[in-house]
């Protein structure tokens, strides 16, 4: 069940002890270099066994004074001072006696204007669940047992392999309503989720942020402890199972990370030691005006080595494969959602936040010398260049960038009435304009399907039927488009209503056929998918994409090929957008021979009417589309097929 632990533990505890340090002289340097990696074995709490107690260390260049204050000296501010360390802003001390699970907090007395607050550490590996905001002394020690996963995911996370990924919002994927509507601890939700995610063919899942956040309805994107999975469902330990188990099931763990903002809780880091030590004091550079609150100052380099320890700290300490990095854009300009007046321009006179552009390669280039098989993802919704490109070539180092584009674009045209989209058209062909400036992920995430916006079945037009037909045609246009791919939990069910963290999804609509052939739609896709070196190998470049046909406009049908490395292989597709039955639609072919017919959406098995080819056809010698051979094809209403074909070999 959820976390309801008590941390506090009623102990005796010596004087500080100045004389036990973590810190070394050259840690300092590198931390004042914005060049320090691995912050969190230095700054925060810290058990020692030997002696028995706790070394703290705190960033807090402005402070007068600084203690402990916490459940083992009854928060008192003066017993237990820590001392500055030098000119490196960081104050430290050696505590006897505290034991794991006490609460604490720093006292901070600011040199101006006799500011006085109580701030939970920054660098706490656990914190009070929420609302309360103590920290609490903790340990990350785990044994785990992914070896084999580790050894193998380089190759997992190669530009041509596979990746399909799940996002879940750990408190809403499933609860327990005969329990209060609770939602499921770590451990509780680590065989369902393991198992859901394998049956259903996904290769990743990827957590809304896990990391520590004291208003639930922000979903995590609010973080106050950037070294801290939410207490809500229980220790480090218990998330580091999560993990393990997922990867012992052979998935891998993408997380959320928000280097981008941060919220103005009095218990974190805003105003932090009477000062704007994380963030920028001028609001024109500080306050982010779409979430009010604070933005991170990339110039600075102790805020630099912030965060890039705590990038480094989910991959190196909890093993995740990846880190996907929220709001880049927000980050990459300095008027984003400003108005004239409302922002300053950088030393050249333009909009380019050159700090952020800095920091955000030298995340990359960090995160890719220390683990070069894991995954770096950009929420980036600009036309920013080079997102995904290295920085040796002047791009941003990311792996992949999310194509909003292509989300935006393909929704925009899926909520027509069929008998309107042939004036759309373009808005499914633009993206062959630019799908190779990239390595894209194409996302239909939990951002599509909240505020208002509706699921992604109630956007879809016409009667229920026309619905679910409409969306299997979307879920696989997605899968055999290039790019990497993403869906929402609760997408794959066909979900009527947008998503509430505040309960589960709608798991009782699997008691109806439409859904649960949607179910099993999206689980065919992901195998296919990865069962077919066609569909996914050359997802990053451009001879992986051939059109057979994009102009067909008046019957809403989109042919075109995928292929690997191997040419004598590939994959047609058939995407047709009306409500009509086509028949003796001609598709030109490569070359003669089968072609089967490997997935149709609208078969009867996923809800759809069974209209089909039979399996397969073979290519007749009728030269179409600037082929040599074509198919005579029925092309099912508002429906996907997909052919594999293979060049018959000459004797």
């Amino acid at each position: 069940m959820a976390s309801t632990q008590s941390w506090e533990a009623p102990v005796r505890v010596g004087p500080v002890d100045y004389d036990v340090t973590l810190l070394t002289d050259q840690d300092l340097y590198l931390f004042n270099e914005g060049t320090h990696y691995k912050l969190y074995d230095k700054l925060g709490a810290h058990l020692l066994n030997d002696p028995p107690g706790v070394f703290f260390a705190v960033w807090a260049p402005n402070a007068e004074w600084v203690s402990v204050i916490g459940s083992f000296n009854d928060w008192n501010r003066e017993s237990h001072p820590l001392r500055p360390r030098g000119s490196s802003g960081i104050w430290e001390g050696f505590i006897p006696g505290v034991p794991k699970g006490s609460l604490y907090k720093f006292f901070i007395r600011s040199r101006f204007g006799g500011y006085v607050t109580e701030k939970a550490d920054p660098f706490g590996f656990l914190h009070e669940t929420p609302p309360r905001t103590a920290s609490v002394v903790w340990d990350i020690t785990y044994e785990w047992h992914d070896e084999e996963w580790l050894r193998q995911r380089g190759p997992r996370h190669s530009l041509k392999a596979p990746l399909s990924v799940y996002e879940v919002h750990l408190g809403s994927w499933r609860r327990k309503p005969e329990e209060g509507n609770r939602w499921l601890t770590y451990r509780e939700i680590a065989p369902l989720l393991a198992d859901y995610v394998r049956e259903m063919g996904y290769t990743h899942v990827e957590f809304l942020p896990v990391m520590e956040h004291p208003f639930y309805g922000s979903w995590g994107y609010q973080t106050t402890g950037y070294f801290a999975p939410t207490s809500r469902y229980g220790t480090p330990q218990d998330f580091m199972y999560l993990i393990d188990y997922l990867h012992r099931c052979g998935i891998g763990v993408i997380l959320d990370w928000v280097p981008s903002h941060f919220p103005n809780d009095p218990h974190g880091l805003f105003f932090f030691d009477g000062t704007h030590l994380f963030e920028h004091a001028d609001w024109r550079k500080g306050w982010h005006p779409d979430w009010n609150s604070a933005i991170f100052n990339y110039g600075r380099h102790e805020v630099r080595s912030f965060l890039l320890s705590s990038a480094m700290f989910w991959l190196d300490k909890y093993h995740a494969d990846g880190l996907r990095v929220d709001a880049v854009a927000s980050m990459l300009y300095l008027d984003y959602s400003r108005k004239e007046g409302e922002w300053i321009p950088n030393e050249f006179g333009g909009r380019e936040n050159l700090e952020a552009i800095h920091f955000l390669r030298q995340f990359n280039e960090v995160v890719f010398r220390e683990h070069p098989d894991v995954i770096t993802v950009a929420e980036e919704s600009t036309a920013w260049p080079m997102v995904s490109r290295p920085t040796y070539l002047g791009g941003l180092g990311f792996l992949y960038k999310w194509d909003m584009g292509w989300m935006h674009d393909t929704l925009h045209y899926m909520s027509f009435d069929p008998i309107h989209r042939k004036y759309h058209h373009n808005e499914l062909t633009f993206r062959m304009l630019y799908a190779f400036t990239e390595n894209f992920v194409l996302p239909l995430s939990h951002d599509e399907v909240v505020h208002g916006k509706g699921s992604l079945l109630s956007k879809m037009p016409g009667d229920v039927w026309q619905k679910f037909a409409n969306l299997r045609l979307l879920y696989g246009y997605m899968f055999t488009q290039p790019g990497k791919k993403l869906l929402f939990m609760g997408g794959e069910i066909g979900q009527w209503r947008e998503w509430d963290h505040e309960s589960s999804v709608d798991w009782h609509l699997l008691d109806f056929p439409l859904h649960r052939g949607l179910r099993r739609w999206v689980r065919d896709l992901n195998t296919t998918y990865r069962a077919y070196p066609e569909l996914h190998e050359l997802d990053c470049e451009d001879s992986g994409f051939r059109w057979i046909d994009c102009s067909d406009a008046d019957s809403s049908v989109l042919c075109y090929l995928r292929q690997g490395s191997d040419p004598d292989r590939a994959m047609l597709v058939v995407c047709h957008f009306t409500p009509v039955v086509r028949e003796n639609y001609r598709v030109g072919v490569p070359w003669g021979g089968f072609w089967k017919e490997v997935l149709n959406s609208d078969a009867e098995l996923y809800g759809g009417s069974g209209v089909g080819n039979l399996g397969g056809l073979e290519a007749t010698p009728v030269r179409w589309h600037g082929q040599d051979y074509s198919l005579n094809l029925t092309l099912p209403p508002l429906g996907i097929l997909v052919f594999h074909g293979v060049r018959p070999r000459i004797v």
